[in-house]
């Protein structure tokens, strides 16, 4: 939600709701900055929302931003120090005597990485140890991926063969990635009852009146969400 509203959204924002944006990614940053906790998430944000933030601000004479152009100037400052902070970033070596990933069977350390969604999980896991390298670069990996995210239709238009003629599946997901939307995918989605007019989170539920509440629900995209306020 926060990286759509950094692509497409800055210019409806009112003041109170740019403060109340400009808050929320401070407190992510400081969060990430406190736990290293998936800290490539919030850096594509800042890359994204810095991006259009330039092409705004140039823009001025145009009134596309809502407010004082110095106070986005100062927000754009702000962003830069954060990238710079997260640049800077020193991940903590863990100290663990128990079992580590590396302990784990073969099959196990496979099943981890079928169980990802994104392809740059994938990479950055295989970028810890030999042996997590050559499992994240199986065909047959990249293929499931592809096939997760992709219609068959998709990428029978850009096939990549590699040199020994096989289609390089891993070349064609971050090919496809380019000309189309990855199928999006949450740990709680937002979700909407048609019979009672209410937004919920799923793993909350409400109490709904209908007879049958499961033929009333129909879940929520971050985009779909940001729809539901447009006149």
């Amino acid at each position: 939600l926060l990286q759509l509203i950094a692509k497409s959204q800055l210019t409806s924002l009112s003041g109170a709701a740019q403060k109340n944006y400009f808050n929320i990614l401070d407190k992510i940053v400081q969060k990430v900055m406190e736990d290293q906790y998936n800290p490539r998430l919030i850096k594509d944000l800042l890359q994204d929302l810095s991006s259009t933030l330039c092409i705004l601000i140039r823009g001025v004479g145009k009134s596309v931003l809502v407010g004082n152009i110095n106070i986005w100037i100062c927000r754009l400052e702000t962003i830069l120090l954060w990238q710079q902070q997260l640049k800077n970033l020193q991940m903590n070596k863990q100290v663990n005597n128990g079992l580590t990933l590396s302990d784990l069977p073969l099959h196990m350390l496979n099943n981890i990485l079928y169980r990802f969604s994104d392809g740059w999980d994938i990479v950055t896991l295989g970028q810890v140890t030999p042996t997590l390298y050559m499992l994240s670069e199986d065909r047959q990996l990249w293929k499931k991926l592809c096939q997760y995210h992709f219609a068959e239709k998709q990428f029978c238009r850009h096939l990549i063969p590699s040199e020994k003629g096989h289609i390089d599946w891993k070349l064609m997901y971050f090919a496809l990635q380019k000309y189309y939307p990855i199928k999006e995918q949450y740990g709680d989605t937002l979700h909407f009852c048609r019979h009672c007019s209410i937004l919920f989170w799923k793993d909350t539920g409400h109490p709904c009146t209908a007879s049958d509440p499961n033929t009333c629900l129909m879940p929520v995209s971050p985009q779909h969400f940001i729809d539901l306020f447009k006149f």
